[in-house]
């Protein structure tokens, strides 16, 4: 019989569902036919109010960096964040109960901390292998490490050490990397046959400017900020989701070579064609501009699990933290300016790549599914 694997993520920002989507895309490829898998936001679906609106409230609460981080930090250490679980659990056992009764499985796999603090202590009774693949870098919250787990799967080396100070088994955490999409890693068309493709003609370095799905972040400052300077750069901006963004520099009066795009699938073949990469320090792009060899600014980070990324960066020498829309101006510009500069750091964020990360993850999971 096909063995049942449940993927519990939740919208709250976009990179739990890619990383979902990323270990999903690796199953059907080394398992093709193998396992069925099936993904849940749990919290959107399986929560009462008012956590069930998370991925509403997600968004503005981000942008407020103080009641963020002192949310962040209120539960973030070992017994802070298991005196959580224990008064919460109350509130949230039903739900818990009827999410697995409703989606029957061999094994549970959570890639949102959230889950890790009510999924195990849901199935205690009937015991599911539980995996958690941990999605922040460096700085990781207390959350993503709990002892219901068989075996959590970090990122990096300071993730894993950051887990054994909290109490978890060393023989139960494991250092594979970010689940990024396999596509990242395969290399088809050359750049310039992509860069001919994708209509970004010219000879200037092409710089690529993101805020996530969700287009985050101070992006029209920092599009704006590089415009004026007239740098002697191509610049495609990706806006995600958010179109006022996108109706506002579309609007703009550009001085420099651009494109603007919304949400989009082509992110693959955008790093592969682009020669700088500019963008909020989520973990997810920079590990996506890892495996491309790009050169990463860093404008941008959510306070608690994202500072660790961007130290993470710079002790890689791979890119430069440019908190204010002059110094990514002026970071872009020692970029494009001074190839010698922007091959170095290419090849330092290269070397800091998990390509197959994703493929690595899937395998062992399978490995203990029963």
């Amino acid at each position: 019989m096909t063995k049942r694997i449940l993927f519990l993520f939740s919208d709250t920002g976009g990179g739990h569902r890619a990383a979902t989507n990323a270990i999903i895309e690796a199953f059907n490829l080394e398992f093709p036919g193998q396992f069925e898998t099936n993904m849940v936001d749990f919290l959107r679906h399986y929560t009462p109010s008012p956590l069930r609106y998370s991925p509403e409230i997600y968004p503005p609460l981000s942008r407020m960096r103080g009641a963020w981080k002192v949310s962040y930090e209120a539960a973030n250490g070992p017994r802070r964040s298991r005196a959580v679980g224990r008064i919460t659990y109350p509130y949230l056992r039903r739900s818990a109960q009827r999410l697995i009764a409703e989606n029957p499985a061999d094994l549970i796999v959570s890639v949102h901390p959230i889950a890790d603090v009510v999924v195990p202590r849901a199935i205690r009774h009937n015991p599911v292998p539980f995996v958690t693949v941990v999605t922040d870098l460096v700085t990781t919250h207390a959350f993503w490490y709990q002892r219901g787990s068989d075996l959590t799967i970090v990122p990096t080396e300071q993730a894993r050490n950051r887990g054994i100070r909290f109490g978890m088994d060393p023989d139960k955490i494991k250092v594979i990397g970010q689940p990024v999409s396999p596509s990242f890693a395969i290399r088809g068309e050359t750049k310039e046959e992509l860069r001919q493709a994708l209509g970004w003609e010219g000879t200037n370095p092409v710089v690529l400017l993101v805020g996530g799905g969700d287009g985050m972040g101070p992006l029209r400052r920092v599009a704006a900020a590089i415009n004026e300077a007239r740098l002697p750069v191509t610049l495609a901006v990706v806006c995600g989701r958010n179109q006022e963004l996108y109706n506002h520099l579309e609007r703009l009066d550009w001085h420099i070579p651009h494109h603007l795009y919304g949400f989009t699938q082509e992110m693959p073949r955008f790093m592969a064609a682009a020669d700088i990469f500019v963008t909020k320090a989520g973990p997810g792009s920079i590990c996506e501009a890892f495996i491309a060899g790009l050169p990463i600014v860093m404008y941008a980070n959510l306070p608690g699990q994202e500072e660790g990324n961007v130290d993470y960066v710079l002790d890689g020498q791979a890119g430069y933290w440019s908190p204010t829309p002059d110094s990514v101006v002026a970071a872009v510009r020692l970029f494009a300016e001074n190839e010698d500069v922007r091959r170095t750091a290419s090849a330092n964020s290269s070397r800091l790549a998990r390509p197959n990360a994703a493929r690595d993850i899937a395998r062992a999971i399978a490995a203990l599914v029963p």
